[in-house]
């Protein structure tokens, strides 16, 4: 066993409030809607904070490390422009405003509306699929992190048989998260993804703090000028070897991000549970800064790592992480292992338990909240559709508990089958290139334009799909094949848009009622729209901020256009000096200094705010929930008594 009495203490602490917080919300989930989308009673800062570690999980904590220990520095540079990128979409609202003001309960349901049901059982089974298979490997991963951290033997006797451990920690955990899901759907997920949020966030940058005590810039400057050349891993602009995690990798991020904004459904219950469409635009922008102290964890690690690894300074923790890793036969499994054993090695007692409670509550957040998306998915667009009549309130849940359930024992079984070949990252890609490689095409033109079809809907979805579903079969056939499935991604993303456009314009033309669709004009809902100024300035539209916008909603967003503005500038001139005469790597490296203590420090400030801001949102939406009148038909179920474009719906 790798920890101590006070690790076991902070690990069984921070349970303890994680359970205790999941108990304290059961009497306030009283219907489906309440079940699905928290009643849709969610603020700002409880959003923003809990879906970013709902999204993060065990296993992305470990892609990250994966990637950045390859990757280096020189990605970040590439991520000034992505920043940029992040506050156009986050501040315009972009698909996510949109949608809430639809009050669809998950993404199918509006496909229904603005399709036909049909294809809202189709998008529905895809999603459903898509998910299942990318969350297969979840359990896997984490099950290996704990083990090998922790110092969990590889197997254990039962009843006279020796039986692998793996199996066992997976049972555990999945059956932690179910619990949680169980006990109060979204309205005891949001909660518990909020205080482990938090908890993860302080964590990180306690650890980043002592890591940079132990290993010195100096030693992270020699470590990582050891790099090959033309795939280094301090100056961006010579990483052209660099494999995988390079330029392209981070450009088609950058068209993912953009297009498949809110098609991935893993946090799906997130995109419905906002107390307004207003709510939900703003804290689409507060996650510009919720991600910092994640996104300087991610980073500082695997490369203090790597100076580990690398360093002669460092030469018997090497060797210790070197013994670790040679008795791991598989490569991809190597890979996975060896940032979370060199923290191991450095992290003092405490500190270790920490970071175990750490990935406990990433493991526990996103599993809970993957559950409830995949279960709920089931339910409401494979299922559902079918029936004549909705089911009643208690029927729908007892079905929504059930889908959960065999959600965790597919994944389950997954895990102990499934043989991963490539990257995490990279599976991800792919496998959620099967749903949002024609949904984003499909939800993008479903939102934005009127002129969308229902047979243009259903070529994208299957052109998208098809593709990202040949590059799975490719990869598990010819393992290593030259292209991966971020590039497989783009191909399905491109094809979809071309597919979709095309069909729509060269079919008859019909028209989306989308004022109605969208609940806007007359079909507004008074209760979900706040006016505070009736007409703001132009120069204040353009820059996303409307009549809805309280002095503080303005204050966030221009401190939130001058941070990342100031990081362009940064890309901007950098970027000059280095085609237009070169800068050393030693400039690189104090530059890269600078920076990480710039990120601390904002860190520190971003926590601190957001805590209080959770808190705040979480009385308001206990009020809430206490005091708002139910409606029993809220449960996703349509009823078309309108046609919203002529024949085609």
């Amino acid at each position: 066993m790798n920890l101590g009495s006070a690790d076991w203490a902070i690990l069984l602490l921070v349970l303890g409030i994680m359970v205790s917080g999941v108990l304290l919300t059961r009497t306030y989930m009283r219907s489906v809607a309440d079940f699905l989308a928290a009643g849709r009673t969610a603020g700002r800062y409880l959003l923003v904070v809990s879906q970013g570690v709902a999204g993060l999980g065990a296993i992305s904590i470990v892609a990250f490390l994966e990637q950045n220990y390859v990757a280096g520095f020189s990605l970040t540079w590439w991520g000034f422009t992505m920043a940029l990128v992040v506050l156009i979409v986050t501040a315009s609202g972009w698909i996510l405003y949109r949608f809430r003001q639809t009050r669809c309960l998950t993404l199918a349901e509006f496909f229904e509306r603005r399709y036909s049901r049909n294809f809202r059982i189709f998008a529905g089974t895809i999603a459903f699929i898509s998910g299942i298979v990318n969350f297969g490997i979840f359990p896997a991963v984490g099950a290996r992190f704990f083990i090998n951290f922790v110092g969990l033997p590889r197997s254990t006797e039962i009843l006279g048989a020796q039986v692998p451990t793996a199996p066992i920690v997976m049972v555990v955990l999945l059956a932690t998260a179910l619990f949680f899901v169980l006990s109060g759907g979204q309205v005891a997920v949001i909660v518990a993804d909020f205080v482990q949020g938090v908890f993860v966030n302080v964590v990180f940058i306690a650890i980043v703090i002592y890591l940079l005590g132990v290993v010195s810039f100096a030693q992270i400057g020699e470590a990582l000028a050891t790099a090959p050349e033309n795939a280094s891993l301090i100056n961006p602009f010579q990483t052209g070897d660099v494999p995988h995690f390079n330029f392209w990798f981070f450009l088609i991020g950058v068209l993912i991000f953009v297009y498949g904004a809110m098609s991935w459904q893993g946090t799906q219950a997130y995109n419905t549970s906002a107390k307004s469409a207003h709510e939900a635009k703003m804290a689409w922008v507060l996650s510009n800064w919720r991600n910092l102290p994640q996104a300087i964890f991610l980073l500082i690690v695997p490369i203090v790592a790597y100076t580990i690894i690398r360093h002669p300074a460092f030469g018997e923790q090497a060797a210790f992480v070197q013994g670790v890793l040679d008795g791991e036969p598989s490569a991809v499994v190597r890979n996975q292992l060896r940032v979370p054993t060199v923290l191991m090695t450095l992290l003092p007692t405490g500190l270790t338990g920490a970071f175990v409670a750490v990935m406990l509550a990433a493991f526990i957040s996103t599993h809970d909240t993957y559950l409830h998306s995949w279960g709920s998915i089931f339910v409401q667009d494979v299922i559902m559709p079918f029936r004549k009549k909705p089911f009643t309130a208690e029927q729908h849940l007892r079905m929504l508990r059930w889908a959960i359930i065999g959600v965790a024992v597919f994944t389950f079984a997954f895990s102990l089958l499934f043989q991963q070949s490539q990257y995490i990252f990279l599976f991800f890609a792919i496998t959620g290139a099967v749903f949002f490689g024609g949904a984003g095409a499909v939800l993008i033109g479903g939102l934005y334009w009127e002129r969308g079809t229902t047979a243009a809907a259903w070529s994208a979805m299957i052109t998208g799909s098809s593709i990202a579903t040949g590059g799975i079969i490719v990869h598990q056939i010819h393992d290593g094949f030259f292209i991966d499935g971020q590039v497989f991604s783009a191909i399905a993303i491109l094809a979809a848009v071309l597919v979709y456009v095309s069909v729509s314009l060269l079919g008859p033309e019909k028209k989306c009622d989308l004022d109605r669709l969208l609940h806007r004009g007359a079909y507004v809902i008074a209760d979900e729209t706040r006016i505070v100024e009736p007409a703001p300035a132009r120069r204040m539209k353009l820059l996303g901020m409307g009549s809805e916008f309280t002095r503080g909603d303005r204050l966030i967003y221009l401190l939130t256009y001058a941070w990342t503005f100031s990081w362009v500038i940064v890309f901007a001139a950098g970027t000059f000096l280095s085609l237009r005469r070169g800068v050393s790597d030693a400039t690189w490296i104090e530059f890269w200094e600078i920076y990480v203590y710039v990120q601390i420090v904002a860190s520190v400030l971003i926590v601190t705010w957001f805590a209080v801001g959770g808190v705040r949102d979480i009385r308001v939406m206990f009020r809430l929930l206490d005091e708002m009148k139910r409606d029993p038909a809220d449960d996703g179920f349509v009823v078309r008594e309108l046609p919203l474009h002529g024949a085609d719906a």
